[in-house]
């Protein structure tokens, strides 16, 4: 039983097995082009870590880092 919320709408999609939502886990082609298109235009991101709070690096002459 398939009962979650597509990522772009919040339509509850809600059935038996996957063949009724073909583009899960989005309702339609459409959430599915519009979530790649967010991809696609930067709007999704990791930041990157800061040297703060990156660990330092090991330095193998003195075994410490």
């Amino acid at each position: 039983m398939i009962k979650v919320r597509c990522p772009i709408c919040d339509r509850l999609l809600d059935g038996e097995d996957r063949a009724q939502w073909p583009d899960l886990p989005f309702c339609s082609a459409r959430c599915r082009l519009i979530d790649l298109g967010r991809w696609l235009g930067g709007n999704y991101r990791i930041a990157a870590e800061s040297e703060e709070d990156a660990p330092a690096e090991y330095d193998s002459e003195n075994g410490t880092p």
